[in-house]
């Protein structure tokens, strides 16, 4: 006859799992033969580990609670006891084990990233936007549970609720045991006999919602705004994740951006550009719409403007996403030449050369002239 393992370790025979555990930690703390110098202590660790073998697992203690002798029946070899793991041993001076233990059904969400397509002016500025979004919710059925109406999960019998089941494989050092989770609970450590008819047992459906998103002023392609628990929902009518909005800006008509700047070219005839001019020149302001806001700025060009020169209207540029100001709107003159000529035009243009002495021009070479942000480059002296 086998001893009383219950008594040895000092609980009742309807104790838990959990219960066992802590009586088994308490007492190989005491005995182990690496903190206890007493002749007797390792006699005594190795009952206690034998006791907690047999009592941890299902179908041993069932043996034992028969009257049998689970060890023999398992064929035991020497050592510390039949199936001795240094996982118990952690177990006792750690409180950790190699093993998970049930793993709730109620889980975080995953994340989710949607791209959203917007204008210049939007990036620039700022907008809102209404989303609709695919989406995993809580089944409104049973609100998470993934149990039946008037139903609810159970205990696992398979592996009375730890949602993880021995493994035991022999080798020359003798019986190496390890945990996997419990195929009957899925590792669990419960059991859904009646699922929700609606979700299947999961606790989530799909479904199509709407999703307000704010996009701060001064955005840019591959600018990602998070959205806190607007993801995916988690298994059990968990914790929703994160939603990213990515974006991606649409090219606009005449305006580039560079950073917090923009930039535009603007077309003048050789006239203006030889005379001077003042413009008026559109701005990414006034796509605003807003009434309060000049959709204009006016640009002098003053006599003998040449093509290419480069004039900055400064704080008309992009707000800045992460800090006060804006950038600046750079406008690059383009002196348009006129390719067909009537006889009169051409007529006032020849006595214009005569008047200047251009009958014959020969041209002059020099050096590449050097927009704004060459000479920018040159005054810090980048290549």
């Amino acid at each position: 006859m086998s001893p009383d393992y219950y008594e040895i370790l000092g609980v009742d025979r309807q104790a838990t799992p959990e219960e066992i555990k802590r009586a088994y930690r308490r007492l190989a703390r005491q005995l182990h033969p690496d903190v206890n110098s007493d002749p007797g202590s390792h006699e005594q660790f190795k009952i206690v580990t034998a006791a907690y073998e047999v009592l941890s697992d299902p179908q041993k203690r069932q043996i034992h609670d028969l009257g049998g002798d689970p060890l023999s029946a398992a064929g035991a070899g020497g050592g510390y006891g039949a199936g001795f793991t240094f996982t118990d041993i952690m177990d006792a001076f750690f409180g950790q084990t190699g093993t998970r233990g049930p793993r709730p059904r109620m889980r975080r969400g995953q994340d989710a990233l949607i791209r959203l397509d917007v204008d210049l002016a939007e990036a620039a500025f700022g907008t809102s936007r209404e989303l609709k979004v695919d989406t995993a919710v809580v089944c409104g059925t049973c609100h998470g549970s993934g149990a039946h109406e008037g139903s609810e999960p159970v205990g696992c019998e398979t592996c009375r609720g730890r949602g993880e089941v021995a493994q035991v494989q022999r080798s020359f050092l003798g019986e190496i045991r390890t945990a996997r989770p419990c195929p009957a609970c899925r590792g669990y450590g419960t059991v859904i006999p009646n699922p929700c008819d609606e979700c299947g047992g999961d606790g989530r459906v799909r479904a199509r919602r709407a999703i307000q998103v704010k996009l701060p002023a001064g955005v840019d392609t591959g600018t990602r705004v998070q959205l806190s628990g607007d993801g995916e929902v988690g298994p059990g009518g968990g914790p929703a994740g994160d939603l990213y909005v990515e974006i991606d800006v649409a090219p606009h008509p005449f305006f580039t951006r560079h950073g917090d700047d923009l930039l535009c070219d603007v077309t003048i005839p050789m006239t203006a550009a030889a005379l001077g001019t003042s413009i008026e020149l559109p701005t990414l302001d006034g796509e605003t719409g807003a009434p309060e806001i000049d959709p204009t700025v006016p640009l002098e060009v003053p006599a003998g403007t040449q093509s290419g020169e480069q004039t900055v209207v400064r704080a008309r540029g992009v707000p800045r996403l992460r800090g006060t100001g804006r950038g600046d709107l750079v406008v690059r003159v383009v002196v348009e030449t006129p390719t067909r000529l009537d006889r009169d035009e051409e007529d006032l243009l020849r006595r214009l050369a005569v008047l200047r002495g251009e009958e014959q021009p020969t041209g002059r070479v020099t050096r590449p002239a050097r927009g704004v942000f060459g000479r920018l480059r040159d005054a810090l002296g980048f290549d």
